[in-house]
């Protein structure tokens, strides 16, 4: 096989990162036990949360479907091992803003019992629409943090002009490993699930993108796709630059094309997914097994010996962690997720689950030091992958002016953090701009409702007014009805009238 190829387009801005990757990429991928419980949430993606199928004190078997989804956005939740259901109730998430959710509670019997394997078909017999809608019923979402349904991501993709399938390889936050081990260790999985993601979009050319500082994922990769020969996939190389795994930036790295402004890639005839959910398209297609399980990196100079684990969906982080050795003394702060983009949480009884790629213990927070007032030195925008003013749009949400918010362009912003670290006023811009993005979409909300709202009340007065019409022309019908009839008309009724009353 040929060297992979290396990017065609320009990055601007970004950082180079120190990788603190070398220690949870040591040793192979570790299987964590069953847990004693496991707490699914039924919302694990983009959309309304699912609904739950399953009741309490029901037993259900590992790979059994417990939630379906409700609308058309949406993938459904499989229990990840076998035993009984004890609790549909609230529970902490590793969300945003810390909220808690409704899961669906296991008690686990540890015998793992498997829903029966049904026969496959061989994907390639399959109509690509056949194929799609298999892949909604695997619950397969985006496994690179945006949780998008995979089936919906395909199938928007179907009704455009896709060109290229990327496959995006590119673990560019510092701490995170986990594309990295499952490159190393499934790399024809990978490559099967690109295969059939090529047959259910009907295209022929897939990209496998991978950073330069990942040679034994790249050996990996290059050997798999000798042994295949598909000559439909080529492997990539781009530079070690973060943010290079976010998708707009990947899709200009490596067909030179941009993103319009509020786009998609597939504006561009792209269509990006994280190997990691190639690999579960391959689990579950080929090997009919749901999107159960993954592999997850726990690190931080706050946890005793990082690595990378495979862990069932469900299971708490503190099982996980303690499953790696526990924590290390004087560990201060948990993230879920990466030191830049990552969400702090204040428990470990949160469960693991599809969007979790890193659990994060350390000793102090990634951006220690006092805020201090804004200097305009013009280091954020430097830095900026998405080209935006951060020090303009700090003011505009401190102001909480909407108007200019969406004017500079706060939309687009990735929230990668790169602003963050070389901010030497150390303020908290991404927070900040994550707050102003909240507001902006509480107003969008507020006058949507308000649009709404305005709409009953003139369709109300409109109602009013026509039924006002109507009474008004009625009562002018009868008159002239009355006038026509004349006075022998009216001394009929009085005839009637009279008649009535003696026979009373």
């Amino acid at each position: 096989m040929s060297a992979p190829t290396y990017d065609l387009g320009k990055l601007h801005g970004g950082l180079r990162l120190p990788a603190h990757k070398a220690q949870s990429t040591a040793a192979t991928v570790q299987v964590v036990p069953i847990p004693p419980q496991l707490y699914l949430p039924i919302t694990q993606h983009v959309g309304e949360p699912a609904q739950p199928v399953v009741h309490i004190g029901d037993r259900v078997l590992k790979g059994q479907t417990i939630a379906e989804p409700d609308g058309e956005m949406g993938a459904p939740v499989h229990a990840s091992s076998s035993g009984t259901v004890v609790g549909i109730e609230q529970w902490p998430v590793s969300g945003r803003y810390g909220d808690r959710a409704p899961c669906i509670v296991i008690d686990c019997d540890g015998k793992d019992e498997a829903m029966p394997r049904t026969a496959v078909a061989d994907y390639r017999s399959l109509d690509p629409a056949e194929v799609l809608l298999r892949v909604l019923d695997g619950g397969i979402v985006g496994l690179g943090g945006a949780v998008f349904p995979t089936a919906q991501k395909l199938m928007q993709a179907r009704t455009l002009e896709t060109e290229y399938l990327i496959l995006n390889g590119v673990e560019c936050e510092p701490y995170i490993s986990c594309d990295d081990s499952l490159m190393r260790e499934r790399a024809g999985d990978i490559l099967s699930g690109a295969q059939v993601l090529m047959h259910a979009l009907r295209i022929d050319v897939c990209y496998v993108v991978v950073e330069s500082d990942k040679p034994e994922a790249l050996q990996s990769l290059g050997e798999a796709l000798g042994e295949l020969g598909d000559e439909r996939i080529v492997l990539k190389q781009v530079p070690t630059i973060y943010p290079s795994g976010g998708e707009d930036q990947l899709v200009q790295l490596v067909t030179n094309r941009q993103v319009p402004s509020g786009g998609l890639p597939t504006d561009v005839g792209c269509l990006v997914q994280n190997v990691g959910t190639a690999a579960a398209v391959h689990d579950w297609i080929v090997d009919n097994e749901p999107l159960i399980s993954r592999i997850t990196t726990v690190t931080g100079d706050g946890i005793t010996n990082p690595m990378n684990v495979l862990a069932r969906i469900g299971t708490p982080v503190g099982d996980v962690v303690e499953f790696t050795g526990g924590y290390a003394d004087r560990a201060e702060h948990l993230f879920i997720g990466g030191p830049l983009t990552g969400k702090s949480v204040s428990t470990d009884r949160v469960p693991l689950v599809k969007a979790t790629n890193c659990i994060l213990a350390v000793f102090k927070s990634s951006f220690a030091g006092r805020e201090l007032p804004c200097i305009r030195c013009g280091d954020c925008a430097a830095v900026c992958p998405v080209q935006l003013l951060p020090q303009q749009l700090f003011w505009y949400a401190c102001a909480d002016n909407e108007q200019k918010l969406r004017e500079f362009g706060l939309t687009d912003c990735i929230e990668c953090g790169c602003c963050d670290l070389v901010c030497p006023s150390h303020i908290p811009l991404t927070a900040d701009f994550r707050i102003a993005k909240g507001r902006i979409l509480e107003l969008a909300d507020e006058k949507a409702r308000a649009e709404r709202a305005r709409h009953r009340f003139e369709a109300r007065n409109e109602r009013l007014e026509k039924e006002r019409q109507e009474r008004e022309a009625e009562l002018a019908r009868q008159k002239e009805s009355a006038k026509e009839a004349g006075p022998a008309a009216i001394a009929e009724i009085l005839k009637r009238k009279k008649q009535r009353s003696e026979d009373d």
